[in-house]
């Protein structure tokens, strides 16, 4: 998961930023094309940027050791832009393993559902469990969901994928409360 993020995310675009600055050495002699240019690559940058800082939360999440499990998903709900429903108590705590799983499956699921205004995604705490539900057009996250399947029932949970009417797939996650 983590190498699929640094090959189509940060290193697609430093290698488009180091194509940009070749071309920016060749217009020296026209400065409203490079100008514009360089206003565009700026904005590159500022992307590579977004996508280490969303690396760096997969590898390390300070909010969810800090904050709590409510507030990180909320956090990273905000910062993606997606419409999502937290319904976790915030001063809950849980086995580190349980809540950085939870985590995981829901950066998989903001990261293939940005902008997708029609997507419902919930964790719920509920008979003894944590639940994590998204509705949506999922198909194209399901990869990513299989390679946490393992991870999650390691620690005693199910994942399960399920396609549903159309084009909608119900992914479903529930692990044990282990406070």
């Amino acid at each position: 998961m983590l190498e699929r993020v640094l090959h189509d995310g940060v290193q697609q675009h430093l290698v488009a930023l180091s194509v940009n600055l070749q071309l920016a050495k060749s217009l020296a002699a026209d400065p409203t094309a490079a100008r514009a240019l360089l206003e565009e690559m700026e904005g590159d940058v500022q992307h590579a940027l977004d996508k280490a800082a969303q690396l760096a939360q997969r590898i390390y999440a300070p909010l969810l050791e800090v904050g709590g499990l409510a507030a990180a998903l909320r956090s990273a709900a905000v910062s993606a832009g997606v419409p999502a429903s937290v319904d976790v108590s915030a001063g809950s705590r849980y086995q580190p393993e349980v809540a950085r799983t939870i985590f995981l499956c829901w950066l998989e699921t903001l990261e293939n559902h940005e902008g997708e205004a029609s997507a419902t995604i919930s964790v719920r705490e509920r008979d003894e469990a944590l639940t994590f539900e998204i509705v949506g057009s999922a198909a194209r996250s399901e990869a990513g969901f299989v390679r946490l399947r393992d991870r999650v029932e390691a620690l005693g949970g199910r994942l399960t994928i399920r396609s549903e009417r159309g084009n909608e797939t119900r992914v479903s996650v529930a692990m044990p409360l282990s406070r």
